[in-house]
């Protein structure tokens, strides 16, 4: 039986995750979006928070919520700004998650607790400047050298590159398997950004998201000991394809923030404006946009709590994440795209967020998945060509925060 009801440690949170960013960023997102800043000093106020590890268990530095509860700090984030959830997305769902399940004890020890706790960032490399849904067209390499790989190559747009201290590297061992687009060839390493030969740069002049840190690393001849092997060699990319798991879901929940903000920006300026001697609240077809704007806020929600519970549940959940990080990214630029028309020219300007709004939602339809390639698997699924791979690893049950 699905029982999404939230409890009271979860509306605990959702409350505690709103106030912090009504007050921490709220105030100051317009001014940071417009000169495209960065201010990596509200991570630390997030980690006092627990909420780079909220989903961590405790043994591990983290606050010990469940997939629910990470849902929750997701969607509370983005319904402010993207750059938010995008910071949960890579380093929790893409990184920390990752090693928690495929990281061995000494990795966890040394990478996963202070990462949990807040007091190092991280973050996730698989794309490249010609290769991102193709997966295999990636040309990083791994070679072994006695108790050490040297690592080469160059990963495209990845969240917090520039900032980051931490990162997952997908890449070949096995040139062999690379020649014939074999992905059991490909293998994960954890790179520190202090590695000689490790450089990374910020992407500029982006769409949205530009209060989020966007860029690319390098890696030239970067040496890392063979103790930074996460998982088996030629296992890279099943846990690639687990940490996207992981993200997807982050993204559909944070693209359940931007429907709900879009529809409280739409109501609170339908509430306010007049024309025709009315307020345009009481206008048929504002009203239109307003109630699908509610429907795809509640089905979008419905679509993100069901994959949570059935990831704390420990059953497979593939094909409902895929679902929800579709249906909850197009719905949210749907969202945002009629939050404009609800304010008609006042929308087109910066001084109402909806313009922003718009701005940031593009870019979820892109990664963790573009909108094409689930619509593929959802069809593969629906037609019987695609069977759901059995839950790998779960979360221990959740138990309230002490």
């Amino acid at each position: 039986m699905i029982d999404l009801k939230l409890t009271d440690d979860h509306e605990a949170l959702v409350q505690t995750v709103r106030e912090f960013a009504q007050k921490e960023v709220a105030p100051y997102i317009k001014e940071w979006d417009e000169k495209q800043e960065f201010h990596p000093e509200v991570f630390q106020k997030m980690a006092e928070l627990n909420l780079l590890g909220v989903c961590i268990p405790e043994e591990y530095g983290g606050a010990g919520f469940d997939y629910i509860s990470l849902g929750l700090v997701c969607e509370e984030l983005e319904a402010v700004d993207t750059f938010l959830r995008v910071a949960m997305s890579v380093h929790v769902g893409l990184n920390s998650l990752t090693l928690y399940t495929w990281g061995s004890e000494a990795q966890k020890q040394k990478y996963l607790v202070p990462q949990a706790k807040g007091e190092q960032l991280a973050t996730y490399g698989l794309t490249e400047p010609g290769a991102g849904s193709d997966v295999v067209a990636a040309r990083s390499t791994a070679r072994r050298e006695g108790d050490e790989y040297v690592l080469n190559g160059e990963k495209m747009w990845i969240s917090l590159a520039d900032t980051a201290d931490n990162f997952l590297f997908f890449c070949w061992t096995d040139e062999e398997k690379r020649s014939n687009r074999d992905h059991s060839g490909m293998s994960c390493f954890i790179v520190e950004r202090t590695m000689k030969g490790f450089t990374s740069g910020t992407i500029h002049g982006k769409l949205g998201i530009r209060a989020g840190n966007t860029g690319y690393f390098s890696l030239q001849d970067v040496r890392v000991p063979k103790e930074n092997l996460v998982g088996e060699e030629g296992e890279g990319f099943k846990i690639a394809m687990f940490a996207l798991e992981q993200g997807r879901f982050t993204v559909a929940a944070g693209a359940t923030g931007v429907i709900r903000a879009s529809r409280d920006a739409s109501v609170a300026y339908a509430n306010e404006r007049e024309t025709f001697g009315t307020k345009i609240g009481s206008h048929q077809l504002v009203k239109q946009k307003i109630a699908n704007m509610e429907a795809d806020y509640q089905m979008s929600r419905l679509l993100w709590l069901r994959a949570g519970w059935l990831k704390n549940e420990g059953k497979a959940n593939g094909r409902a994440t895929s679902l929800a990080k579709w249906q909850a990214t197009v719905r949210s630029e749907t969202a945002a795209s009629m939050a404009i028309e609800v304010h008609g020219a006042n929308g087109y300007s910066n001084d109402y967020p909806v313009e922003r709004y718009l701005r940031n939602c593009k870019a979820a339809v892109i990664y963790e998945g573009t909108r094409d390639i689930h619509t593929l698997m959802q069809a593969d699924w629906a037609l019987g060509l695609k069977k759901e791979k059995p839950a790998r690893k779960t979360l221990p049950p959740w138990r309230p925060a002490k």
